[in-house]
């Protein structure tokens, strides 16, 4: 069966991106959550320990606090109510910190640090999966055992308002509640007004045991403004004042209650200094946990430092502190300071209970738990508390009692830190099945792009697909036998238990029909090549020809960062890598001009820089070249595709310093971090209405005369909803008065975004159905670049605009003097796309931190939560560097009649490089998979490794239809 290149390709990358979905359904395995997991509440406590009699002591100790009030600020990371801010704007706070009834910790939250996961983890007490990260958007109900639902079993009555999360996560637990959506970042004003509207009156009713509040408006300011805006202090003056309003409305009723209240400020996460929130920056895992109760005495004089805890022991606080059953999954600690106050006994007991539900949870997770440091501590604590039982049993008041309890809290409080960092360690649970499974047809894929090369790249863009041969079909029934052998086995293993075998087996039988089929055309593409090596032969020869150095260049590019990340470093600052790449390319272009602009040393000219073909004696190798533009530039022009390398290398120098990313130099201050403040909201303006201005002339030469209106309207409105929502200046507008959320002004210019890319879709599809009409489709494809490059104006930040206005010129410097006049054919001018997108992700302010993501993006123009609008908006706002890059190839590609082969190649070519990094990162991953940083840092790039391979496989399809339309016509 013969088929063109680019169908071929793009149906390859289709399947490789079911093949990465399988894998990290594997790697991210979604946690099995059974209904029995809460029904051991009315287990027995473990008795107390007493060696050589009966312990007199085998009840749950009694609730320590009669009422707890959690009050949740979203985003509050350690310094805002310990540093310098605190001090300053949360007067109130400060004082009980310093001198008042309170315990202080910094709470750890391990990443990823988005809220449904620390929720999670503050309600339960176990480590989340990564995969919730993804989850996030859309929460299921939470059936792990947690305190909610142990509060709500014991007759316990919860009030919530907040975070509509809370509602989703516990759907029946809540005798009232109002629910705000978390995701609309662009309100941070009523979003906490409709939670603090409830507040004096459910005070006063006192009808209720637990008070949740969520405030999400620190949070969203954090993704708009960022950390150090003058909104933060305000919105943490905000919050200190109503801290005050709840405690001293609890102080007033303690007196006719049994036991103190407890009131709990925490966040659920912190904020990175952009903002966002994700990864594992200390900036984003250090959270402010203050517990304040009148229980808590303090002496005068007595300082208490925050100390540190993880933000797990919240679950086994509240769950002591409500009387209830330690959750069973938790991996938290009891602190110390919370039972300081009670009797030693009872203390010892508490301690003891956690420790005795970690230690099972040990033995059920560790085979070799015995061996354990912390059970064998465990084990010592308990021969030690036994002790202590018998003597205090014999006498109560000995001196001799009371220095060996503290020994015993001791060695406790060590044997809970040391189980509950085992337990933290083991938490990795991989479902390797699914993951092999994946894998093997990212491979297969893979090699099969790569013996596909010889044909792909002929004059044609064509190849054979074996599907008929008899030999294909002997070999793929007997793969398909052996596969499913292998997979009843594995399923029907005792210790089984994966997402694949979960599958129908319809859909487990498709999937292995498609890796046989994979397989059988591997081999196949192998014996043809290896039998008759000819066409790899001329292959290689026409690829050698001509530009050896520059395919050399981004042959060992290509393979070195692949290479690369299996490094946790270079992960953290890939873009150095891209960096580096983009600058050596570009040294690379110059010296290839010299050679072809300069007569060499025989007096030859290799080339020359008036845009005619170098001469080769091989004719037939003119097929490989792009034939763009005949026309033969006037002598000036010399000097330009001399200078043109030059100016894009100093285009990349600049964007590197407007965005610090990364790791190591992301806490440095950058240009945008300078025009991003609010002291130079002025010249911001100036810059974002310049950019805009170029913006337009570079990207309205090539459309319609009804799109360049369009995209002039567009790039005003644009400056007018940056205008509206305070962060660029009006010439009439002064201050910050008229600030809104500029909803009518984005709808504005997404009315041009949507006319552009209507405009171009009719074209292109007036294309197709008039094949004589040459001149429709590239009309066509640079309004659809135009509508996307508008829509990016409106999507990226102010301070990001340079970005955009940097790629459009070093799109049309690389296009009028580089490209064309040096005919640069398909592979390399795809590559060279591939490079600078991959940059220009980066030079966005972009990484591998899922923090870095804009989500505010997603909301331009909303004025609530819409799940698809906002998905996408992100997803474009994020991606918006390769998108264009993307875009701009197939334009340039489709410029010429005769190019449906070059579009072919580039497919080939693209295809080739997405797919050899992702390749290569599923096999390092896999063989990391226990590293320490699997889940800060390589697990991050996993999931941004498959969303680009989803982009790939669109930019495909794209190449595929364009070529199709070429082939018509």
């Amino acid at each position: 069966m013969r088929l063109g290149s680019g169908t071929f390709v793009a149906g390859c990358v289709v399947i490789e991106v079911l093949g990465v979905a399988l894998f990290l359904r594997g790697f991210f395995p979604a946690p099995v959550r059974s209904s029995s997991g809460t029904e051991h509440h009315a287990e027995s406590p473990a008795p107390e320990p007493l060696a050589g009699a009966t312990s007199n002591w085998t009840s749950r100790p009694p609730p320590l606090f009669s009422k707890v009030v959690i009050m949740l600020i979203d985003g509050l990371r350690d310094d805002f109510v310990f540093g310098s801010k605190g001090v300053k704007f949360m007067p109130y706070t400060t004082y009980l910190v310093e001198k008042g009834a309170s315990h202080s910790f910094v709470a750890e939250a391990k990443p990823p640090t988005v809220t449904m996961p620390r929720i999670k983890a503050l309600m339960t007490g176990s480590l989340p999966g990564f995969i919730d990260v993804v989850r996030n958007l859309n929460s299921p109900a939470l059936l792990e055992d947690n305190v909610i639902t142990q509060a709500w079993a014991s007759g316990r009555r919860i009030i919530f308002y907040g975070d509509e999360m809370w509602v989703k996560l516990f759907p029946r637990h809540f005798v009232e509640y109002d629910g705000t959506t978390s995701f609309f970042v662009s309100d941070y004003t009523e979003v906490d007004d409709n939670v603090t509207r409830h507040l004096d009156t459910v005070l006063k009713r006192g009808d209720w045991d637990v008070l949740i509040l969520h405030y999400l408006g620190l949070d969203h300011i954090g993704h708009v403004s960022g950390p150090h805006s003058p909104l933060i202090g305000r919105k943490l003056g905000e919050m200190d004042s109503i801290l005050m309003r709840i405690h001293t409305s609890l102080l007033s009723q303690e007196k006719e209650m049994p036991s103190p209240s407890l009131l709990v400020l925490c966040g659920d996460h912190g904020m990175a200094e952009r903002g966002g929130h994700g990864a594992s920056s200390v900036e984003e895992v250090n959270t402010a946990l203050l517990l304040i109760s009148s229980a808590f005495e303090r002496k005068p004089g007595d300082v208490r430092q925050p100390q540190r805890v993880q933000q797990t022991d919240v679950a086994v606080t509240l769950a002591v502190g409500l009387g209830l059953r330690i959750p069973k999954h938790s991996v938290g600690c009891l602190p110390l300071p919370v039972v300081a106050g009670r009797a030693m006994r009872e203390q010892l007991r508490l301690l003891h209970l956690n420790a005795v539900q970690l230690s099972r949870l040990l033995r059920e997770n560790v085979p070799s738990y015995q061996r354990e440091p912390g059970f064998e501590q465990f084990q010592m604590s308990e021969r030690l508390h036994a002790s202590w039982v018998r003597l205090y049993l014999e006498d109560s008041r000995s001196e001799v009692l009371l220095s060996l309890g503290h020994k015993v809290r001791r060695q406790y409080s060590d044997a809970l830190r040391t189980l509950s960092l085992s337990l933290s360690t083991q938490g990795a649970h991989y479902d390797v099945y699914s993951m092999v499974v994946g894998a093997v047809v990212v491979l297969e894929v893979l090699a099969l792009l790569l013996l596909s090369i010889p044909q792909a790249l002929g004059a044609a863009a064509e190849l054979d697909a074996p599907l008929s041969s008899p030999v294909f079909c002997l070999l793929f029934y007997l793969t398909l036998l052996l596969l499913w052998a292998v997979h009843v086995i594995v399923c029907t293993s005792a210790e089984s238990s994966c997402y694949f075998c979960s599958l129908a087996w319809p859909a487990a039988a498709a999937v292995l029909a498609l890796i046989s089929a994979l397989f059988c055309a591997v081999v196949s593409a192998l014996t043809r090549t290896l039998v008759g090596g000819e066409p790899l032969r001329r292959s290689l020869a026409h690829a050698g020809s001509r530009r050896s150095e520059l395919g050399l260049l981004i042959l060992l590019g290509t393979l070195g960062h692949a290479a690369s990340l299996g490094s946790s470093s270079f992960v953290e600052e890939e873009h150095q890598t891209w960096y580096f790449l983009v600058n050596t390319l570009c040294l690379a272009l110059g010296h290839d001009i010299c050679r072809h602009c300069f007569p060499g040393d025989d007096g030859s000219r290799p080339g020359g820089c008036t845009g005619a073909a170098p001469t080769r004696p091989d004719e037939s190798a003119r097929r490989y070249v792009l034939d763009l533009d005949r026309d033969t530039p006037h002598g000036h022009e010399k000097w330009m595709v001399l200078a043109s390398p030059w100016l894009v290398l100093s285009c990349c120098r600049l964007l590197r310093s407007l965005n610090h990313t990364g790791v190591q130099w992301a806490h440095r201050p950058d240009l945008g971090h300078w025009l991003a403040s609010s002291d130079h909201k002025a010249e911001l303006s100036v810059l974002a209405a310049l950019c805009l201005l170029a913006i337009f002339v570079l990207a309205h030469q090539r459309c319609s005369p009804v799109s360049r209106v369009a995209m002039a309207l567009g790039l005003l409105g644009v400056y007018c909803y940056r205008a509206a929502t305070g962060h660029l200046l009006l010439p009439w507008q002064q201050d910050s008065k008229g600030v809104s959320k500029g909803i009518v002004e984005a709808r504005f210019v997404y009315v041009f975004v949507l006319g552009l890319l209507f405009t171009g879709s009719k074209d292109l599809l007036k294309s197709r159905v008039i094949p004589a009409d040459h001149t429709r489709q590239p009309a066509g494809l640079w309004d659809l670049h135009g509508g996307l490059v508008l829509l990016a104006a409106l999507l990226l930040r102010p301070h990001n605009l340079p970005v955009l206005l940097c790629s459009l010129l070093v799109q049309a410097v690389m296009t009028r003097f580089v490209w064309r006049p040096l005919r640069h054919n398909a592979a390399e001018v795809t590559a060279m796309h591939y490079w600078f997108g991959q940059a220009f992700f980066y030079f966005q302010g972009n990484s591998n931190n899922i923090a870095t993501v804009d989500i505010s993006a997603g909301f331009v123009g909303l004025n609530t939560y819409v799940e698809v609008p906002a998905m996408f908006l992100t997803a474009f706002a994020t991606y918006a560097g390769p998108v264009l890059w993307a875009s701009h190839l197939v334009n340039f590609l489709s410029s010429d009649a005769h190019s449906g082969s070059a579009l072919g190649h580039a497919c080939l070519c693209y295809a080739l490089l997405c797919s050899l990094p992702a390749a290569a990162y599923i096999l390092l991953v896999t063989a990391l998979r226990y590293h320490l940083f699997i889940w800060s840092v390589f697990s991050p790039k996993l999931l941004y490794e498959g969303v680009h391979l989803l982009l790939t496989a669109a930019v495909c399809l794209s190449f595929t239809a364009s070529g199709q339309s070429h082939t018509k016509s």
